[in-house]
């Protein structure tokens, strides 16, 4: 006699068995994939070094009134002066409306007395020259850049030249009355 085909219906168990091992493997092989490219992934991060260049604490306590001072942040040259009551007054007299870029002196500081601004010309990226002492000012009292005659007043506001815009303000804050976190 033959033997008899098993014709016994399929109660699904091969089948859910199956189905488990092909979903289990496809998982392994995801998170497989996921470790092997992350180190890829974690390389497009700004390292660490740049990273702390992010911000900058500067103190500020040492710098007398009419001083300026220089830090580097982020590469660039940050001026930070202590402005007289005199600064203050011309920077606030100014037609807002004659400006070529027109900000109020309000709109460029967080306390009156300081300003902070990265020193780079807004023409060609030249360091303007009134941030030391005896050197010129321009004709209005702020900053002049030498390379194209570009003046800048008390606010760091372009007044005068070939640049368009008023010298830039980066992102900062007072963390104390003497101590700016620059970032």
């Amino acid at each position: 006699m033959a033997e008899a085909e098993n014709t016994a219906p399929n109660t699904g168990g091969d089948s859910s068995r199956r189905d488990f091992l092909i979903y289990g493997t496809g998982a392994v092989a995801a998170v497989g994939a996921a470790l092997a490219v992350w180190p890829f992934i974690d390389s497009m991060n700004p390292a660490a070094d740049t990273l702390a260049l992010a911000s900058t604490e500067v103190d500020i306590s040492a710098v007398e009134v009419g001083q300026a001072i220089t830090i580097t942040w982020r590469g660039k040259p940050v001026f930070i002066r202590h402005r007289t009551e005199e600064n203050i007054e011309e920077a606030r007299a100014v037609d807002v409306a004659e400006l070529r870029d027109p900000q109020t002196d309000e709109e460029r500081v967080l306390k009156p007395e300081w300003l902070v601004m990265i020193g780079i010309c807004t023409h060609l990226g030249c360091i303007p020259l009134g941030q030391k002492e005896g050197e010129p000012k321009g004709e209005f009292g702020g900053w002049f850049c030498p390379c194209h005659g570009s003046n800048y007043d008390t606010s760091g506001r372009i007044r005068r030249g070939p640049a368009p815009l008023n010298l830039v303000i980066p992102p900062y804050e007072f963390l104390e009355d003497t101590m700016i976190k620059i970032g």
